[in-house]
């Protein structure tokens, strides 16, 4: 489920529509976490599927470290893609503002880490990074988890309106690594090996 505080909008032509932030969401907020109305695909589920649903698939879904297709039920589904994301994807199924979001701001993620099946040409923002690979995670991995690490600890000082979606288990764990009794996973556990 997509932060509440966010709408679709149309950014432009190259890009379409995306999702933009109605009020500010401060850096540590979960923007997005996975939820029982999310629908996962197996490859042969999807390998089953008439072409226009398959279309449909490549197009909004992402591929979890099991190598399912996952469908957000919801505005999630329009996340675009940047280079120079403000959300950014953890090893426990939530994402979360890796930075300030204001009004009017576009959420965005780096779709690298979204084990992606064919490499694709992003649009040029001015950053070393032109292409995303599928194995961008084994690539970034280590950059990625320095930025969660610098924001996770404001996951327990801001206002968490998706905390309910975050099981018991998993916020103990938040609770945990930001107290240093326990070193916080990877997000380079998500990536898919085919």
């Amino acid at each position: 489920m997509i932060h509440p505080h966010t709408e679709i909008r149309f950014i432009n032509e190259q890009k379409g529509h995306g999702v933009v932030a109605t009020q500010f969401i401060p850096a540590g907020t979960i923007t997005w976490a996975l939820d029982k109305l999310d629908r996962e695909f197996s490859p042969a589920e999807f390998q089953k599927l008439d072409p226009l649903y398959q279309h449909i698939l490549d197009t909004y879904t992402y591929r979890n470290k099991s190598g399912n297709m996952v469908l957000c039920w919801d505005n999630g589904r329009f996340v675009n893609h940047s280079f120079k994301s403000n959300c950014l994807s953890t090893a426990y199924d939530f994402e979360i503002a890796i930075r300030d979001i204001h009004p009017g701001e576009e959420l965005t993620d780096d779709y690298g880490y979204l084990n992606v099946t064919s490499p694709f040409e992003g649009i040029d923002e001015g950053t070393s990074r032109k292409v995303v690979y599928s194995d961008d995670l084994l690539n970034f991995s280590e950059m990625w988890d320095a930025q969660l690490l610098e924001v996770f600890p404001k996951i327990l000082e801001v206002n968490q309106p998706l905390k309910n979606l975050v099981s018991g288990e998993i916020w103990s764990t938040i609770q945990a690594i930001n107290a240093g009794q326990v070193t916080m996973a990877s997000i380079g556990e998500n990536y898919f090996r085919p």
